[in-house]
């Protein structure tokens, strides 16, 4: 019997993660509204990089989500 594989594409890389049951290689942000590879969120556990800003408060915008406060470093928080 083949394994059942549920798989998310990664907002941030577009890359597909498999996501349940038994395996969750990503996160879903809920203040995004939004899912993350496992790779992605680690990379940027300091803070979104301003390389992915633009894309991420696009994305804030279209779906009328409040933009988060910065952290001390000025970036948009992961979490």
């Amino acid at each position: 019997m083949e394994d059942f594989k549920i798989t998310h594409t990664c907002f941030i890389c577009g890359r597909n993660y498999q996501f349940g049951p038994n395996r969750y290689d990503g996160k879903y942000l809920d203040a995004y509204s939004m899912n993350v590879c496992l790779n992605c969120f680690s990379a940027n556990h300091d803070g979104w990089s301003p390389v992915y800003e633009g894309k991420i408060l696009e994305h804030l915008a279209r779906e009328s989500l409040p933009s988060p406060e910065r952290n001390q470093k000025g970036l948009l928080p992961v979490k």
